[in-house]
């Protein structure tokens, strides 16, 4: 059974010249799809070349009707909503600039695991780190981190751990 395509002011050939210039593979696969159903090809044998079902076909040569070119095309699809408030993004922020309390969060430098057990107590959301480290990118943090210091230094343990050894004379 063939598919029924009600518009004509694209031939095969253009169908096919627009399938090679497009940069969406699945919409050329569409385009060559409909071209194969305008040259008579059955529903079964057009879907199965262009790598779809006779349902699929039939559901974009139904869009291609409506739409025309544009229609082969994804449309974009809704945004997730969002984990954290505008509110509870800038005080993550505020948690990254201030630092880890030690005696409270029991780090001295943030890992996204970290920020993920502060978040899910302070605010009762749960999420996974990689959404955390997403959130951090999103407010210009990297990756990069300052070295950890200790809460509590000691300048004398320090100059006495520091290497002694004479420098090699040159020559």
């Amino acid at each position: 059974m063939a598919v029924e395509i009600a518009r004509t002011e694209l031939a095969p050939s253009e169908l096919r010249s627009a399938a090679g210039r497009t940069r969406d593979g699945r919409a050329a696969r569409r385009m060559l799809a409909i071209a194969l159903a305008l040259e008579g090809a059955d529903r079964a044998n057009a879907a199965q070349s262009c790598g779809m079902d006779r349902q699929t076909l039939r559901d974009r040569a139904r869009r291609y009707n409506s739409e025309g070119l544009p229609g082969l095309y994804n449309r974009p699809s809704g945004s997730r909503p969002r984990h954290l408030s505008p509110e509870q993004s800038r005080m993550l922020a505020g948690w990254i600039e201030d630092g880890p309390d030690p005696a409270r969060d029991g780090v001295v430098r943030w890992r996204c695991a970290d920020l993920k057990r502060r978040i899910a107590a302070e605010f009762g959301v749960k999420m996974h780190e990689r959404t955390v480290g997403k959130y951090l990118a999103a407010l210009g943090y990297t990756r990069l981190t300052a070295r950890p210091r200790h809460p509590k230094p000691d300048p004398q343990a320090q100059e006495a751990f520091k290497k002694t050894s004479p420098m090699p004379s040159p020559g």
